[in-house]
């Protein structure tokens, strides 16, 4: 049960509603170090360029080497220490040594990328305080957004660890029970995606499939699109890409055909654990990956990542929504909280002066 785990670790958070709690009645014990992670006081400044907007990474960012030297940073030993005691396995030697194969599962690169994004999120702190205290705004891709929501106080981390960690068992459950996959398209401006999934259902009902699922699973970009379903129907579009009007296509290498119907019996257990988390209403601004809006309540958030599950991830839409501004206006910093540098590529695709402001945080710290 969730439960078990609340109030395990110190995170970011948690300091943040604590500052807001002395503010309100006075001073009281004062934090110091890794616990004033997330202390975002009174934002008087209006300028946009002193503000700052945290994008957190998703499945497929992970990498064998990640989190090395992040564990000098105030509060991360605790982390993959309350992360071992949550998963029951070493998460850190996980990220630092592999093995890449064990890595890349669905079981283990999603608890792997939300505890190393929140590593990242206590180094950006430790260097740079100010894009804490002035963030406005934070979105997450798919899992990522679990990390938005611990850094912007709607969850805690323990509690939302072991959410991640239902959520990845029930998707790699899920992913087992038909072949399927996913597949990244980068089209000409005449290429209709809709149409092209359309030709590849009617392709597998002619080898007998019924009711073939073959959808737009990620919007990343103009053009940019990732395509999931049963693994005959992205055959059908990598043999037909040509006539399709597809520069480019690549399989990912995930086990199944995540954020689409095929999810469908995952949707449940995840339903049920987050019944059992405590959720507060964000802090901040966080952006939910269904319909590119807004996180309003309690209850809109238990409901927007269970839908998550089997709905497109509107990541292009959400990033214009982020970042819709009047004509002069000036773009807040931008920073990619996590393993590597795949939002800040489709932020520059999307919002090319967006993304002059952008910078990433190394998860491959030097060790002292």
């Amino acid at each position: 049960m969730a439960a078990v785990f609340r109030g395990k670790v110190r995170t970011v958070a948690s300091w943040s509603r604590r500052l807001s709690t002395q503010q309100q009645s006075g001073p009281q014990e004062s934090p110091t170090g890794g616990e004033l992670l997330a202390t975002r006081g009174r934002r008087q400044r209006k300028d946009p360029s002193d503000r700052s907007v945290l994008l957190f990474p998703g499945q497929g960012s992970q990498f064998v080497g990640m989190g090395r030297g992040l564990t000098k940073y105030p509060n991360v030993k605790e982390m993959f220490s309350a992360a071992e005691n949550i998963l029951g396995y070493d998460l850190l030697s996980l990220c630092l040594k592999g093995p890449e194969k064990e890595l890349q599962k669905t079981v283990h690169c999603q608890p792997a990328v939300f505890v190393t994004s929140l590593a990242a999120l206590e180094k950006l702190h430790h260097e740079n305080p100010k894009a804490i205290e002035t963030c406005v705004a934070a979105a997450g891709f798919s899992v990522g957004e679990f990390a938005a929501l611990v850094f912007a106080g709607a969850m805690d981390f323990s509690e939302a660890l072991y959410a991640v960690k239902v959520r990845a068992e029930a998707m790699q459950k899920a992913s087992e029970l038909t072949p399927s996959g996913m597949l990244s398209v980068v089209g000409r401006p005449q290429a209709q995606y809709k149409y092209a999934c359309l030709q590849a259902k009617e392709h597998c009902k002619s080898l007998g499939i019924e009711q073939p699922v073959c959808s737009v699973a990620n919007y990343l970009f103009p053009d940019g699109r990732v395509i999931a379903g049963h693994q005959q129907a992205l055959d059908f579009l990598q043999q037909n890409s040509r006539t399709l009007q597809f520069m480019r296509t690549k399989p990912l290498p995930v086990s199944g055909a995540f954020h689409t119907e095929l999810m469908a019996s995952a949707t449940e257990p995840l339903r049920e654990v987050l019944r059992q988390v405590e959720l507060r209403r964000p802090e901040i601004s966080v952006y939910s990956n269904v319909d590119g809006k807004r996180y309003m309540n309690e209850s809109h958030i238990r409901r927007q990542l269970v839908r998550q599950l089997v709905s497109s991830v509107k990541w292009e839409q959400t990033l214009h929504e982020i970042y819709e501004r009047t004509q002069g206006e000036r773009f807040p910093q931008t920073y990619e909280v996590g393993p590597g540098k795949q939002l800040g590529a489709t932020l520059q695709k999307c919002n090319r002066k967006a993304s002059q402001s952008y910078s990433n945080v190394d998860v491959t710290a030097n060790e002292e």
